[in-house]
């Protein structure tokens, strides 16, 4: 493929390099002067031909496009003819009518409600579906119905009388929920909406989280109020009660309720239901608390009979995903599993039996895009180039004709059509922004949708540095990659402070070759005199089963020797000040450079940790229990790396950061630090954010944070 930018960091004359502007945090954070261009509400439309996006301007609009032309067809609505403002849309089976969600009201992390109405696309009639605001609403494959969550039950929308039936009772706050999941569910597994149509549209199988049991969670939050509010929610710390989980199917021409035959052991989790294309069984996912052990259930709908079809064990972990896929009449599906000790696409036959590997290699499917039944051809994303690199791949169903489709090295990622016969590839690297372009099916680029042709022209006028990568060995003979950002104008004769940037959590990577990250504000750093370095650990993906779970039942502890590695690794390089090596992260990171300030205090003389979990007893059952057991099970596991615990060990700088109504990590968290150094009679820096959650951001927010870090950074490092 054609090289479509200049190189960046091309030697410039001296006349432009002394003309080059300096980077603000308020170009970066309140300005937005650094933002790529993206597409929005990506739909494929039933023909394959053609889709819609969701496009911001003096109104919002719903456009339909060409795939292959790129030409816009029409645009179906628009906010300020309907007098709505569109947050979210969805079309039903046939593509007659809409869905439309506005004026969203956020609950958690991922869950939102919002007032919900149906527009006819033929008529051009609009209708409220509830006065209330609503969650999780979604149409009936037959287009008859909307179901949706309101005040934790479900209720059925008729679309044709626009009569609403209230199909379960039970439901009722911080006691029981039906359709929606609870906290942990909708943090830990990743989704929110507890109920599943049969394809039929016959049966409506849902969640029924009984929460009754399990402890509150209360937050003071303020909002300019006389007297503080105070929000409860239940939140299951580690080897506490969680919620009794059941899975009930209704029969929607019947009004009957049965209760599927799955809680037939204990402490068990349900992470995902899913129908076949039949409607003749739903698939149930039963993971045990330890979360080493997965079976796959068939529910009978008719009574609820279980049958067991698939097991998988694990001497640590395993992985949830959505990577179910059945096709040939429901002979046959599709399933991912690491089992290999990579993540890799199998074939099984409808009774569980395995009929053969379809990827193999040492390297991840990281993500399954879907099966093109007509063509037997199989599309996903891996990391068979690089672990720091993602394509695009097609392969068939027996394992061959693999074919790479995204020719470009750094990241890419893919939405097919519906046909199969396009995918819309966003791709960045390590120094170039985003550019969205559409392939067909033979991984041939046919146009480019969006580039960054503006943003690389604003990036002309500043002193970029260029992130290059590099890998060492570790004194205990584990190699490790890592990146690396040099002021423009570094000079291998001086001595420069470093910034080590660390989140290091389970599966996760920072070590990436793509465009983002806070790249502006590390670039920031780099002008202003500071390398920055960030460094993927022991226990990060992209590298195998064996590299991600050699952490199990001891978070903390190798990724902390691995970045104190990381810290006596540059401070060997000729132009590191190894006096002034910082950390800093967010959340698990905020974690770990409080771990590595603490366990290194030879080697990191500053840390700043954001929103941090400070000792893991604090947090979520999930989560934590899927890494480490349950405290009671595994204290040491527990206590022998939680910051906490190691507070007489600080001698650096320390600045603490959190948001006050974190619903994910509590604010005890930092609060309990911030006694435990008290106690030890040690110096530090706090500040809290008041109403903030984990992301600390609106207004002027970010802004402020980052100023409060830099600020930091630059008096301390």
């Amino acid at each position: 493929m054609k090289q479509r930018f200049s190189i960046l960091f091309l030697i410039m004359p001296l006349c432009i390099m002394l003309s080059q502007e300096e980077i603000t945090k308020e170009d970066i954070f309140l300005n937005r002067t650094f933002n790529q261009d993206w597409v929005y509400g990506l739909n494929s439309m039933n023909d394959g031909e053609h889709y819609t996006t969701l496009d911001y301007g003096d109104t919002i609009k719903v456009n339909q496009f060409n795939y292959l032309s790129g030409e816009k067809v029409k645009s179906i609505i628009e906010s300020k003819t309907i007098g709505i403002e569109i947050s979210e849309y969805s079309f039903n089976n046939n593509e007659t009518m809409l869905l439309l969600e506005s004026n969203p009201t956020k609950l958690y992390r991922h869950s939102t409600e919002s007032f919900c109405y149906l527009y006819n696309i033929e008529t051009n009639e609009i209708s409220k579906i509830s006065e209330n605001k609503i969650r999780l609403p979604e149409f009936s494959p037959n287009s008859k119905y909307v179901a949706y969550v309101y005040k934790n039950n479900i209720y059925l929308y008729n679309i044709e009388t626009k009569e609403t039936q209230r199909i379960t009772h039970k439901g009722s706050f911080n006691n029981i929920i039906c359709g929606a999941t609870d906290w942990v569910h909708e943090e830990e597994f990743g989704f929110t909406k507890a109920y599943e149509w049969s394809p039929d549209s016959q049966f409506i199988a849902y969640y029924l989280f009984d929460e009754s049991k399990v402890s509150e969670f209360s937050m003071d939050v303020f909002r300019d109020n006389l007297y503080p509010q105070q929000e409860r929610f239940k939140y299951p710390k580690a080897g506490e009660r969680n919620s009794v989980v059941q899975i009930n199917i209704f029969n929607i021409s019947t009004n009957t309720n049965i209760v599927a035959k799955t809680n037939t052991k204990s402490e068990s989790y349900f992470p995902r239901i899913q129908w076949t294309n039949n409607s003749n069984q739903l698939f149930v996912q039963r993971l045990n608390r330890h979360q080493n052990h997965l079976e796959l259930l068939s529910i009978n709908p008719s009574n609820g009979d279980e049958e067991l079809i698939h097991t998988e064990k694990s001497s640590t972990y395993i992985d949830i995903h959505d990577n179910l896929t059945f096709y040939e009449n429901d002979a046959y599906f599709l399933w991912t599993s690491e089992k290999s000790g990579f993540n890799h696409i199998y074939l099984y036959n409808i009774k569980g039996k395995e009929i053969r590997q379809v990827t193999k290699g040492n390297w991840e499917v990281t993500e399954f895009y879907g099966f093109n039944q007509k063509t037997k051809t199989l599309y996903y994303q891996s990391t068979e180039r690089s672990p720091l690199q993602r394509n695009i791949y097609a392969i068939n169903v027996f394992g061959r004709k693999k074919k790479l489709l995204s020719p470009d090295p750094g990241w890419n990622s893919a939405k097919f059509s519906k046909n199969y016969q396009y995918f819309i590839n966003t791709h960045s690297s390590a120094n170039t922004p985003n550019v969205i372009s559409l392939y067909n099916h033979k991984g041939q680029e046919q146009r480019i949708i969006k580039n960054s042709d503006k943003l690389l022209e604003k990036l002309e006028n500043y002193h970029l540095s260029e992130k290059q990568f590099f890998n060492f060995k570790t004194e205990q003979d584990h190699i490790l990659n890592g990146w690396i950002m040099k002021p423009h104008d570094f000079d291998e004769n001086k001595k420069y402070p470093v910034l080590m940037y660390v989140y290091g959590g389970p599966g996760s990577q920072t070590v990436k070759d793509s465009w983002g990250g806070n790249y502006m504000w590390f670039q920031m750093l780099c002008q202003q005199g500071y390398i920055i370095v960030s460094v993927d650990n022991r226990g990060t993906g992209g590298r195998g089963s064996v590299f991600k779970k050699c952490t199990y039942k001891e978070l903390g502890k190798l990724e902390t020797i691995d970045q104190i590695e990381s810290a006596k690794y540059l401070s060997k390089l000729p132009y590191i000040d190894k006096e002034r090596i910082g950390i800093w992260g967010w959340s698990y990171g905020g974690y770990m450079s409080s771990l590595c300030v603490l366990k290194g205090s030879e080697y990191f003389n500053t840390a700043i940790a954001v929103a941090p979990v400070t000792n893991w007893r604090f947090y979520d059952t999930i989560y934590t229990e899927r890494y480490m057991q349950t405290p009671q099970e595994n204290p040491d596991g527990y206590d022998l790396n939680s910051p906490i615990n190691h507070v007489d060990s600080l001698s650096g700088n320390y600045l603490l950061i959190h948001g006050s109504a974190d619903d994910n990590v509590h604010v005890q968290n930092t609060y309990e630090m911030a006694s435990a150094l008290v106690n030890a009679n040690k110096k530090f820096d706090l500040f809290i954010y008041p109403d903030k959650n984990h992301s600390i951001y609106g207004g002027n927010t970010r802004l402020h944070l980052f100023t409060k870090i830099t600020d930091f950074i630059i008096k301390n490092l």
